[in-house]
């Protein structure tokens, strides 16, 4: 049987200063870590410590990027990254200020592809049941209803136009 080592403040401090300076991470992600390792709470505060005074971890900066990320990227909408976000137990002013940033017409602009690509695959016996798939859909990536609806009633006015 393996015997499982702690690890120490100082190897923990290496470690996660190293994986910081490759990428943004959040506070919440770098005590998970640590918490894993076996390092003691009281250690996992002077890492945590030093690693935002060196500024090799701020949950604003990590937001402004996991934001940024998400929504043109993975073309979530507000509601996933919001949700995302409060899992990562990122501050609300900070997360609710970030999302407050991002226009509307950006998330029309990711939407409408999404469901003009979804709606060639979504069969439905009438017009309504496809349109409420659709929603179903835009409502499991996040985007909020009046998002939702901005991009049905276009689509539809596009489909009479023809």
């Amino acid at each position: 049987m393996e015997v499982k080592k702690e690890t120490t403040a100082l190897q923990a401090y290496q470690k996660l200063a190293a994986l910081c300076a490759r990428s943004e991470h959040c506070q919440q992600e770098m005590l998970d870590k640590m918490r894993q390792w076996g390092v003691s709470d009281e250690d996992q505060a002077k890492v945590m410590a030093r690693l935002i005074k060196e500024k090799y971890v701020d949950d604003e900066r990590f937001a402004h990027a996991f934001v940024y990320d998400k929504i043109r990227y993975s073309k979530w909408g507000r509601r996933k990254v919001e949700q995302a976000l409060w899992m990562k137990r990122i501050d609300e002013h900070i997360s609710k200020s970030i999302l407050d940033e991002v226009d509307d017409e950006e998330y029309l602009q990711i939407l409408r592809p999404l469901l003009k690509q979804k709606s060639k695959s979504v069969t439905g016996r009438n017009e309504y049941e496809r349109t409420m798939k659709l929603i179903k859909f835009a409502l499991g990536r996040g985007f909020t209803m009046d998002i939702i609806k901005q991009c049905i009633e276009v689509d539809n006015e596009d489909e009479f136009s023809d």
